[in-house]
């Protein structure tokens, strides 16, 4: 299964936009965290990577394109309409993925626009992986994108998960997902004082650069990239040996294994192509067993939850080598 890399370059609109768009409702919209019913407006005012907005409150047909907004609609008990199922976590969202009412739009390399079209949606939750298409979409139906800057996409997933508070009326479990993933953030940056990191990527059985990737984890840390500038592609083979990251010999590994959220067939979990490595064995990072492997789906998640977890990840790692 192959997965575009993603790598957008915008002003982040939804950053300096956060505290603002919660306010720009129009007519008396509900905040009840619990019930999430209709709001007595017609529509809300946000704003996106694109501008501001005027989209429909509380939408009952969603078709929601952008992976980084899935496990909060589902927190927020949005069921959409149509997903892009080829492209979903396989484990953890079988209920959607096996469901026949919900319509499968396929990839983002060639989307079905007619099925998107069928399921009649009130709105499209779109950029990221589809930002592409944006101008296509809209002509089916009111479509956002507002998916986390990649110059800020920690700081902006949490904008995100409020915009999509405001848009269904549930404020209240917005604010309760942020304030998690400030916790295990803060958490995390606490732990770290400046320790050198490899962030590996584990692709075709390899062990390669995922700084392009996971980088992001190290916005709010202090920590050291022993290959700092030289982000990589998730897709393909750098050519970076094993002995070159020995010879790097970083405190801590972070590692990405998207063979795992690829599905690739016949491949090994991440650890299993790192305990093969004989060019590890004397390394810090070995020897001290300091290596954090993410979510084997956190490449297909990406959103505010799988950060969340992988913050509290690197906390409990660092305070137990501590």
């Amino acid at each position: 299964m192959e997965y575009t890399e993603v790598r957008t370059f915008r002003a982040p609109r939804l950053l300096i936009a956060a505290a603002a768009t919660s306010m720009l409702v129009l007519g008396a919209c509900s905040t009840d965290s619990t019930t999430g019913e209709s709001a007595d407006a017609a529509t809300v005012t946000i704003e996106t990577n694109n501008g501001s907005m005027e989209v429909p409150a509380n939408p009952v047909r969603v078709a929601a394109l952008d992976n980084t907004s899935f496990e909060t609609l589902r927190a927020f008990g949005v069921e959409p309409v149509a997903l892009p199922k080829p492209i979903m976590p396989s484990t953890g969202f079988e209920e959607w993925i096996d469901n026949d009412a919900i319509l499968d739009v396929g990839t983002h390399r060639e989307p079905n626009l007619e099925v998107i079209s069928e399921a009649e949606p009130d709105l499209i939750i779109g950029g990221y992986r589809f930002q592409e298409y944006t101008e296509e979409l809209g002509q089916i139906a009111p479509t956002i994108d507002i998916s986390p800057d990649d110059e800020n996409f920690v700081e902006t997933l949490k904008t995100q998960t409020e915009t999509l508070g405001v848009i269904f009326g549930l404020q209240d479990r917005a604010a309760e997902i942020i304030a998690a993933l400030d916790a295990a953030e803060a958490s995390a940056a606490a732990q770290t004082t400046g320790q050198t990191v490899f962030l590996a990527n584990v692709n075709g059985g390899k062990i390669d650069n995922g700084a392009a990737r996971i980088g992001r984890l190290l916005e709010p840390l202090t920590l050291t990239d022993v290959f700092a500038g030289e982000a990589g592609d998730v897709h393909g083979d750098s050519g970076l040996a094993p002995e070159t990251i020995a010879q790097a010999n970083p405190d801590w590994v972070i590692v990405l294994d998207r063979d795992a959220a690829a599905g690739e067939p016949g491949s090994s979990p991440a650890k299993a192509v790192f305990d093969a490595q004989e060019a590890f064995a004397g390394t810090t990072f070995t020897t001290e067993d300091q290596i954090i492997y993410l979510d084997p789906f956190f490449y297909t998640r990406e959103g505010i939850q799988a950060y969340t977890e992988a913050f509290q990840s690197i906390s409990d790692a660092f305070e137990n080598a501590a």
